[in-house]
Parts: C-alpha cells; sequence; structure tokens
C-alpha cells in the first residue's frame, strides 16, 4: 500500500487508493451498490472471511462510505447502507464493469446494468462542462490545480505534444 503521508503523492488518485484500492473493498461496494446490505448477504456474495469483510466493513464506515444501521435489536444485527460519497463512486464500478465486459468476460457481461425506469442498457461517457463534447483519453491534459504542492515532471511530459511515428517520416 502506500504510505498514508502523502510527503512524495500528491495525487488524487493515490489518496483514493488508500480508500477503495483494495479488491474486497470495490467488491463490498459494489454489493452494496446492487443491493446486499447485510453481512450475511456479503459474505454469501463475496466468499471472504468473516474477518477480513468485519475489517474492510469497519473501514468504509470510519471512511464514510457505508453508514451501519441497526435492523434488528434481538441480536443485534445490522446492515450497511451507501452513503452518498459512495453512491458518487457509482461511475468509477460502472465504468470498470465495461472495462472488465470488454477485456475480460468472453462469454459475454455476467452482470447487466439497466435503468430501472425503461430497462435500458446504462453506458458512461464523459463530456467537456464548458462546450459539452465528449472527450476520451486523448483528448485532455493536466496542469497543476490549486491542491498541487509543485509542478510533477511526468504529469508536465504527458502534456507534450506527440512525437510522430518514425515511420511516418519515410
Amino acid at each position: 500500500m502506500l504510505e498514508r503521508t502523502y510527503d512524495n503523492q500528491v495525487c488524487s488518485i493515490a489518496r483514493a487508493l488508500e480508500v477503495v484500492g483494495d479488491r474486497w473493498t470495490l467488491l463490498i461496494l459494489r454489493d452494496t451498490a446492487f443491493r446486499a446490505r447485510r453481512f450475511d448477504d456479503l459474505q454469501a456474495s463475496l466468499g471472504l472471511a468473516r474477518n477480513v469483510l468485519t475489517d474492510r466493513l469497519r473501514r468504509l464506515c470510519d471512511d464514510g462510505l457505508l453508514e451501519r444501521r441497526l435492523y434488528q435489536e434481538h441480536p443485534p444485527r445490522h446492515e450497511y447502507a451507501p452513503t452518498k460519497k459512495a453512491r458518487d463512486l457509482f461511475p468509477v464500478l460502472g465504468a470498470l464493469i465495461r472495462w472488465g465486459d470488454t477485456y475480460y468476460a468472453p462469454h459475454g457481461p455476467p452482470r447487466l446494468v439497466r435503468h430501472r425506469g425503461c430497462g435500458g442498457a446504462v453506458v458512461q461517457k464523459l463530456w467537456c462542462q464548458t462546450c459539452g463534447t465528449e472527450v476520451t483519453v486523448d483528448d485532455v491534459e493536466t496542469q497543476p490545480g490549486p491542491g498541487a504542492q509543485k509542478r510533477f515532471p511526468i504529469a508536465d511530459a504527458g502534456n507534450q505534444p506527440e512525437a510522430p511515428h518514425p515511420a511516418a517520416a519515410q
């Protein structure tokens, strides 16, 4: 895991991965997004050890992604509901589903994500906030933001125009 001090990692991706970068964490968030909320349901779906699930649920509650809610008093039982912070992560889960379906599902998608209102397939696209144009990774550039403490040569190098392919010069 990355260090939690971030002295050398002024990066939103690095910070986010400290919270959700573990395989089980993302799978728990997937299941709670798709309405498995109780410990026994999560354990049955994921097949992981009770102590590992307990630890991940505690961390997700501590980090504000899940809210522990009592649903039975005797004996006390809780469910784990996604918070706004977790629901805001859904586009990331959706992108991982689509990417996994494209590259790692040779027999087709194992789970179809449909709009509850009309049954249509859910797709995700990125748009420019200013002009409304759809963008891909080839259309973006980065620059230091207000949280940057210094310029990062690797990030800056990615903003240079691509050199022509050597075969194109012939």
